[in-house]
């Protein structure tokens, strides 16, 4: 029997290079390895303001994304989180044995309550807890996860062995598996590439649009001038490079940079052609797949079908260990 693993994608909005590249390929490599449970947590999504008439489209569009960028939906499960109900259920559950102080420790939430000022809620609070139920409520053993995300992955950890402890053995204690790719950085060098900071390219970009981005974006900042050397090691498209070109381009580019006889334009397309070439296949399915809804549907219904059996089962051990039936 394999591991189950699991993992849930936000349907915030546009995938972009910098999930493709911290996440979704990390899944990919996974998929023959683990049984694989990939969710759209659309719960976790509605803990900041949205349009409610865009929640569908969100939904099929990360859906949509995310099959044409690798995730076989005959390798894998997708489905959607408040498909299955029982998520909520074990959430209230796990609610009851998780400390205040240990929510009131996680950095994530330190920082969502700085974004939104305006709109700190429960949910904002006790997502850990939420997302605990969600890697249990399958007995997930291992979950990839980028390093902002371990600390959550411990807590789980921490409600499975006081559940355990309480009430009787049920549940495994989940390890994170840690992407190999590094943090990947907007567009403007500074931040970590984000939907709400716009400093990203789309998996699903134009090749027009893919340009236009990447020739303003921001290089080596110690090089003011064509004539000057360039530091490939601090230049963020540098890094892009290692991941969209070719090995003796990546090569070449890391010597004539340093002695100017290349410059950022010519550098950057060089990045935006080999980008086109790496995104034009999943751009093409993508689009096959988005016009398609009905084939979304299936998939998507499939595999709620196959986690609500599995949730069921969770809940009639949960609920019997607990004096509950």
């Amino acid at each position: 029997m394999k591991k189950r693993l699991f993992s849930g994608i936000q349907p915030s909005g546009d995938v972009h290079i910098g999930n493709y590249l911290g996440a979704i390929k990390n899944w990919v490599r996974l998929i023959d390895q683990y049984d694989c449970l990939f969710c759209i947590v659309d719960y976790h999504a509605i803990t900041i303001e949205y349009d409610p008439k865009e929640m569908q489209r969100r939904i099929f569009n990360a859906a949509a994304v995310n099959i044409a960028a690798g995730l076989d939906p005959e390798k894998c499960t997708i489905f959607v989180q408040s498909h299955v109900p029982e998520h909520t259920e074990l959430a209230w559950i796990f609610n009851t044995i998780t400390p205040i102080g240990h929510l009131e420790r996680m950095t994530q939430f330190k920082d969502k309550s700085k974004q939104h000022r305006e709109n700190i809620n429960a949910g904002l609070f006790t997502y850990p807890v939420l997302q605990t139920a969600d890697i249990l409520l399958y007995k997930g053993e291992v979950v990839p996860v980028g390093e902002d995300q371990v600390q959550h992955i411990e807590l789980s950890r921490e409600i499975a062995r006081k559940f355990n402890m309480r009430y009787g053995e049920i549940f495994p204690e989940p390890q994170e598996i840690l992407s190999e790719a590094p943090r990947i950085m907007g567009l403007d060098g500074k931040t970590k590439m984000s939907k709400s900071l716009g400093n990203y390219i789309s998996l699903v970009e134009s090749p027009e649009s893919i340009w236009k981005k990447l020739s303003t974006a921001v290089t080596d900042e110690n090089r003011k001038r064509r004539t000057d050397p360039g530091n490939p090691d601090i230049c963020n498209l540098f890094t892009l490079h290692k991941y969209f070109s070719k090995k003796e381009q990546i090569e070449r580019i890391n010597v004539v940079c340093r002695t100017a006889e290349i410059g950022c334009i010519e550098c950057k397309k060089i990045l935006s052609e080999n980008m086109v070439e790496h995104l034009t296949p999943i751009c093409l399915k993508y689009e096959r797949l988005i016009k398609n809804t009905d084939s979304l549907v299936n998939i998507l219904q499939t595999g709620a079908k196959r986690c609500r059996r599995m949730a069921e089962e969770t809940m009639i051990e949960v609920k019997k260990k607990m004096g509950l039936v």
